[in-house]
Protein backbone atom coordinates (compact mmCIF):
# COMPACT_ATOMS: atom_id res chain seq x y z
CA UNK A 1 0.00 0.00 0.00
CA UNK A 2 1.41 3.25 -0.70
CA UNK A 3 0.78 6.22 1.57
CA UNK A 4 1.22 9.91 -0.54
CA UNK A 5 3.65 12.32 1.28
CA UNK A 6 2.61 15.93 2.40
CA UNK A 7 3.83 18.69 0.95
CA UNK A 8 5.54 19.17 4.17
CA UNK A 9 7.47 15.78 3.67
CA UNK A 10 8.32 16.38 0.15
CA UNK A 11 9.91 19.50 0.67
CA UNK A 12 11.99 18.38 3.15
CA UNK A 13 13.46 16.10 1.30
CA UNK A 14 14.43 18.26 -1.73
CA UNK A 15 17.47 19.59 -1.54
CA UNK A 16 19.48 22.79 -3.13
CA UNK A 17 18.48 23.04 -6.67
CA UNK A 18 15.40 20.79 -6.04
CA UNK A 19 14.06 22.97 -3.80
CA UNK A 20 14.14 26.19 -6.07
CA UNK A 21 12.62 24.18 -8.93
CA UNK A 22 9.12 23.20 -6.63
CA UNK A 23 9.00 26.32 -5.19
CA UNK A 24 8.96 27.69 -8.24
CA UNK A 25 6.37 25.16 -9.17
CA UNK A 26 4.57 26.35 -6.36
CA UNK A 27 4.69 29.69 -6.32
CA UNK A 28 2.96 29.61 -9.87
CA UNK A 29 0.25 27.35 -8.77
CA UNK A 30 0.01 29.80 -5.68
CA UNK A 31 -0.43 32.79 -8.22
CA UNK A 32 -3.38 31.44 -10.32
CA UNK A 33 -5.20 31.30 -7.36
CA UNK A 34 -5.74 35.19 -7.47
CA UNK A 35 -7.91 36.78 -10.08
CA UNK A 36 -5.86 40.40 -9.58
CA UNK A 37 -1.90 41.35 -8.43
CA UNK A 38 -0.74 44.51 -7.52
CA UNK A 39 2.84 45.29 -8.06
CA UNK A 40 4.44 46.94 -4.92
CA UNK A 41 7.52 49.28 -6.02
CA UNK A 42 10.50 49.30 -4.03
CA UNK A 43 10.51 51.60 -1.48
CA UNK A 44 13.07 54.61 -2.03
CA UNK A 45 16.80 54.50 -0.94
CA UNK A 46 16.38 56.18 2.06
CA UNK A 47 13.48 54.03 3.68
CA UNK A 48 15.18 51.17 2.26
CA UNK A 49 18.15 51.69 4.05
CA UNK A 50 16.46 52.87 7.29
CA UNK A 51 14.58 48.85 7.08
CA UNK A 52 17.84 47.30 6.75
CA UNK A 53 19.58 49.53 9.92
CA UNK A 54 16.32 48.80 11.87
CA UNK A 55 16.92 44.90 11.09
CA UNK A 56 20.25 45.28 11.69
CA UNK A 57 19.62 46.67 15.31
CA UNK A 58 17.15 44.12 16.49
CA UNK A 59 20.05 41.47 15.47
CA UNK A 60 22.74 43.26 17.07
CA UNK A 61 24.82 44.53 14.34
CA UNK A 62 26.15 47.94 14.36
CA UNK A 63 27.60 48.28 10.47
CA UNK A 64 25.55 51.20 9.28
CA UNK A 65 28.36 51.19 5.98
CA UNK A 66 27.66 47.62 5.34
CA UNK A 67 23.64 48.57 5.79
CA UNK A 68 24.51 51.30 3.22
CA UNK A 69 25.90 49.21 0.75
CA UNK A 70 23.90 46.19 0.54
CA UNK A 71 21.11 48.60 -0.11
CA UNK A 72 23.18 50.50 -2.79
CA UNK A 73 24.02 47.13 -4.50
CA UNK A 74 20.16 45.96 -4.86
CA UNK A 75 19.16 49.40 -6.13
CA UNK A 76 21.88 48.99 -8.96
CA UNK A 77 20.82 45.66 -9.49
CA UNK A 78 16.86 46.51 -9.69
CA UNK A 79 18.22 49.25 -12.10
CA UNK A 80 20.05 46.72 -14.51
CA UNK A 81 16.60 44.91 -14.54
CA UNK A 82 14.76 47.49 -15.28
CA UNK A 83 16.91 48.12 -18.58
CA UNK A 84 16.91 44.54 -19.32
CA UNK A 85 20.37 43.89 -18.43
CA UNK A 86 20.09 41.15 -15.69
CA UNK A 87 17.08 39.17 -15.30
CA UNK A 88 17.08 38.51 -11.07
CA UNK A 89 16.41 41.45 -8.56
CA UNK A 90 17.11 41.54 -4.57
CA UNK A 91 14.36 42.07 -2.57
CA UNK A 92 14.40 43.71 0.33
CA UNK A 93 13.25 40.80 2.28
CA UNK A 94 16.74 39.35 0.45
CA UNK A 95 18.49 41.74 2.31
CA UNK A 96 17.17 41.31 5.29
CA UNK A 97 17.82 38.01 4.89
CA UNK A 98 21.41 39.27 4.28
CA UNK A 99 21.40 41.13 8.01
CA UNK A 100 20.40 38.12 9.86
CA UNK A 101 23.14 36.02 7.91
CA UNK A 102 25.69 38.59 8.89
CA UNK A 103 25.00 38.51 12.74
CA UNK A 104 25.37 35.17 12.06
CA UNK A 105 28.73 34.50 10.06
CA UNK A 106 30.04 38.20 10.64
CA UNK A 107 31.26 38.32 7.09
CA UNK A 108 29.88 40.28 4.39
CA UNK A 109 31.07 38.27 1.13
CA UNK A 110 29.85 34.49 3.07
CA UNK A 111 26.36 36.69 3.97
CA UNK A 112 25.80 37.37 0.65
CA UNK A 113 26.93 34.20 -0.96
CA UNK A 114 24.45 32.03 1.55
CA UNK A 115 21.85 34.02 0.47
CA UNK A 116 21.83 34.23 -3.20
CA UNK A 117 22.05 30.34 -3.42
CA UNK A 118 18.54 30.53 -5.02
CA UNK A 119 20.50 31.95 -8.37
CA UNK A 120 22.14 30.06 -10.60
CA UNK A 121 25.52 29.94 -10.80
CA UNK A 122 26.00 32.94 -13.64
CA UNK A 123 23.66 35.12 -11.84
CA UNK A 124 25.85 34.75 -8.09
CA UNK A 125 29.06 35.65 -9.79
CA UNK A 126 27.80 38.26 -11.28
CA UNK A 127 26.11 40.23 -8.39
CA UNK A 128 29.09 39.04 -6.16
CA UNK A 129 31.14 40.50 -8.42
CA UNK A 130 29.33 43.19 -8.01
CA UNK A 131 29.02 44.02 -4.36
CA UNK A 132 32.97 43.83 -4.49
CA UNK A 133 32.49 46.86 -6.71
CA UNK A 134 30.65 48.50 -4.11
CA UNK A 135 32.77 47.86 -1.56
CA UNK A 136 35.90 48.17 -1.72
CA UNK A 137 36.29 46.94 1.75
CA UNK A 138 35.58 42.92 1.10
CA UNK A 139 38.07 40.71 -0.53
CA UNK A 140 36.35 38.38 -3.32
CA UNK A 141 38.44 35.80 -2.85
CA UNK A 142 36.97 35.28 0.80
CA UNK A 143 38.28 37.41 3.46
CA UNK A 144 37.22 41.01 3.92
CA UNK A 145 40.26 43.45 3.92
CA UNK A 146 41.32 45.44 7.03
CA UNK A 147 41.19 49.17 6.35
CA UNK A 148 43.86 51.41 5.87
CA UNK A 149 43.55 53.07 9.53
CA UNK A 150 43.25 49.63 11.32
CA UNK A 151 46.85 48.56 9.35
CA UNK A 152 48.34 51.84 9.90
CA UNK A 153 47.65 51.62 13.47
CA UNK A 154 48.62 47.89 13.84
CA UNK A 155 52.18 49.51 11.87
CA UNK A 156 52.20 52.20 14.68
CA UNK A 157 52.11 49.64 17.62
CA UNK A 158 54.75 47.48 15.60
CA UNK A 159 57.19 50.42 15.93
CA UNK A 160 59.52 50.28 19.42
CA UNK A 161 62.76 50.84 20.10
CA UNK A 162 65.29 48.87 22.09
Amino acid sequence: FFKPKTAYEIRLSLVGSEMCIRDSILNEAFLERFAICLEQEYPPVTTEKKIVKGDFAILGVNDDDFADKLVDWADVIRKSFYEGAVDEVISTRRLVHIAKAFSMFNNKLKSIEVCLARFDEDTKASFLDLYTKVDAGVNPLGDELESEETVTEENDKDDFTI
